[in-house]
């Protein structure tokens, strides 16, 4: 029989964490936008701020939602793929 060799604890605890930073950035990255019959935008969120407001104020959200609809808004998830940001850029120097 083969033994089972659990992972490293570093190693879980290293997965939990990508997982996080995952879910985190396409919270960011995802926005919900309201834009009314003109498609002008009248709203424009982050998801990860939409999900804190609906727990914080669920009954404000839920009217808001109805209103939009009510008032032939359209709501949609949208992604937005921002240019990554690159560190600056360091040069090793040889003191003498």
């Amino acid at each position: 029989m083969s033994e089972f060799q659990p992972e490293s604890p570093r190693a879980a605890v290293d997965a939990v964490v990508d997982a996080v930073r995952g879910v985190v950035n396409e919270g960011i990255n995802r926005r919900v936008v309201v834009r009314d019959s003109k498609n002008d935008v009248l709203l424009e969120v982050p998801v990860a701020l939409g999900v804190v407001a609906v727990l914080a104020a669920p009954v404000a959200t839920t009217i808001g939602a109805g209103i939009a609809l009510a008032s032939k808004c359209g709501i949609k998830l949208e992604t937005r793929n921002r240019p990554a940001t690159t560190p600056a850029t360091t040069t090793d120097t040889d003191q003498a």
